[in-house]
């Protein structure tokens, strides 16, 4: 069984890794159970999100794209949106892969290939 990422999701996570180190976020380190309940709180404000019904309107950022500075575009676009706190989240378990050097991208493989050897919902249901 091959893995059809081919590196994309480590290269991905030593690179969110990279440019949260160079901002200092790595300086004073940061314990695990922290970083996974601040995953857990980007989470949480993405469901506020979808309460308020705030999603991106990627067609209005993208016509934006260089006639207004990004960071305009970006906040009046897809800032605080649902799509922006889920990309906050994947960014967070990114970089803590990356910061401990993780291969995740197999582990996310492996759990996918021992998962199609679950029943249907395993158990669970819903």
């Amino acid at each position: 069984m091959t893995n059809n990422f081919e590196g994309a999701l480590n290269e991905l996570a030593q690179k969110v890794y990279e440019a949260n180190k160079a901002k200092g976020f790595h300086d004073k380190g940061r314990p695990f159970a922290e970083t996974c309940m601040l995953v857990v709180s980007e989470l949480s404000e993405a469901v506020e999100a979808d309460r308020n019904g705030e999603y991106a309107n990627l067609e209005a950022f993208d016509k934006n794209e260089g006639i207004v500075p990004f960071a305009e575009a970006f906040k009046t676009n897809i800032k605080d949106t649902v799509e922006d706190e889920l990309a906050d989240a994947v960014i967070r378990l990114l970089d803590e892969a990356g910061r401990r050097g993780m291969d995740i991208e197999k582990h996310i493989f492996l759990k996918l290939q021992y998962n199609k050897t679950r029943p249907r919902l395993h158990g669970k249901t819903y």
